[in-house]
């Protein structure tokens, strides 16, 4: 479970995070859209533990993110912008140091597992320097997929994938739905967001302005609604 009580986050006098109070249970597939500098990643960020909050708190499982650090990482996959890979390594070396850096059991069969089923099995003993976009991408959701985490946060996963891909992508989280996880995602898509969430929400200027349950909403009445609330925190 994801619990954030109030959390806020300042860059010098800008606010990026207001005062945020947002529950996921777990099991949980929320998405939150929300325009550009909204302050999406910076909560994701936060949440993952790569950045602390200004002020308020933020709970994994009714732990502190900011306790137990390495417990903490190991329940949650992180899937961003940035791959978060090294480059001067292959991708099994990549994905065997994450593995053994979370105590991951059979770290050797896992790493093969998902290397084949990111489609990278060929270029297994390639340095992460030679891929593209898009390959980078495929090691970087290895990389979250090799703890088996709890926890899954995606900031724009689909971004720089093919589609296969993203079918790929979307068949692993459908993997984790099927084991109960907790699953937070960044997108721009109204559409994927809607089909693959239990929840979905909005976060504009900082603020969460729309959260409600998935099942059964219509995309264009949604899509209609969304853009409203973006509008009308603009203006």
């Amino acid at each position: 479970m994801i619990k954030c009580k109030g959390v806020t986050k300042k860059f010098g006098l800008v606010s990026a995070v207001k005062g945020i109070d947002l529950t996921i249970e777990s099991g949980e597939t929320v998405t939150l859209f929300g325009p550009n500098g909204a302050g999406k990643t910076t909560l994701l960020r936060m949440i993952a533990g790569l950045t602390q909050p200004t002020s308020g708190e933020i709970l994994i499982d009714g732990d502190p993110v900011d306790t137990d650090h390495d417990v903490i990482r190991g329940k949650i996959g992180y899937i961003s912008h940035q791959s978060l890979v090294y480059n001067q390594l292959t991708a099994r070396e990549n994905l065997l140091f994450f593995a053994k850096l979370y105590g991951v059991a059979e770290a050797e069969d896992k790493t093969e597992a998902l290397l084949k089923e990111v489609g990278l099995a060929t270029r297994a003993d390639d340095l992460a320097q030679t891929f593209s976009r898009g390959m980078k991408q495929r090691l970087s959701i290895a990389r979250a997929l090799v703890s088996d985490p709890q926890i899954a946060l995606l900031d724009e996963p689909f971004t720089g994938l093919d589609q296969h891909a993203a079918e790929m992508l979307k068949g692993a989280l459908a993997k984790l739905k099927e084991k109960n996880r907790t699953i937070l995602m960044i997108t721009h898509n109204l559409k994927v967001g809607l089909d693959m969430s239990t929840r979905v929400a909005a976060l504009v200027s900082g603020v969460i302005m729309l959260d409600k349950p998935a099942k059964g909403l219509d995309a264009e009445e949604f899509q209609d609604t969304y853009f409203r609330t973006v509008g009308e925190a603009h203006y």
